[in-house]
């Protein structure tokens, strides 16, 4: 089976978006056969690489692990009722189509229930935009569910696993060339 990869939209290290996001990537990967641990692309770590005039090696390497992904889990806490603008950072550096080929799926943490619906709204369309295929519903997660989440994220790998496998059944266009 092919990459899975955790992308992180966090801009502070060691956070509930990124526990998340790690573990929604192992459950999904295991459901799916994909036994190695997943790739992670942590944006807390690269930050002020994204904005500086020269290139940098870090946050290409990181843009091609995201954009070679099978699977991408693409995460953020939610800020002001969408993403970060951090991670909007990083994906600004894609170019159109980077993630054709790829299913992603967008996660959200939130304080609130109230912002539920910013993981459709918000993030789905984002990743449309840059080609990915979204074959399942946004996962939206409340801070107070961080507990429970083996058992929430058990269950929602079983839920998605089946429409995230047929996704990748279709040839990546890295593999065409």
């Amino acid at each position: 089976m092919s990459s899975v990869v955790a992308l992180v939209g966090n801009p502070r290290g060691g956070s509930r978006t990124h526990l998340a996001a790690v573990a929604a990537a192992e459950a999904l990967g295991r459901r799916i056969g994909h036994d190695a641990p997943p790739e992670v692309v942590d944006l807390s770590a690269i930050g002020p690489h994204l904005f500086t005039p020269t290139p940098s090696p870090t946050v290409e390497v990181a843009l091609e692990l995201a954009a070679g992904a099978r699977v991408l889990v693409v995460a953020s806490p939610t800020y002001k009722a969408t993403y970060t603008g951090l991670l909007k950072a990083f994906l600004d550096r894609l170019p159109g189509g980077a993630l054709t080929g790829t299913a992603a799926l967008p996660l959200m943490v939130m304080g609130s229930p109230r912002h539920a619906l910013a993981v459709e709204l918000h993030l789905r369309p984002l990743l449309i935009e840059l080609g990915a295929s979204v074959p399942t519903p946004g996962l939206a997660l409340l801070e107070a569910e961080i507990p429970g989440l083996d058992r929430i994220l058990a269950d929602w790998a079983d839920r998605v696993a089946p429409q995230v496998t047929a996704a990748v059944r279709q040839p990546h266009p890295r593999d065409l060339v």
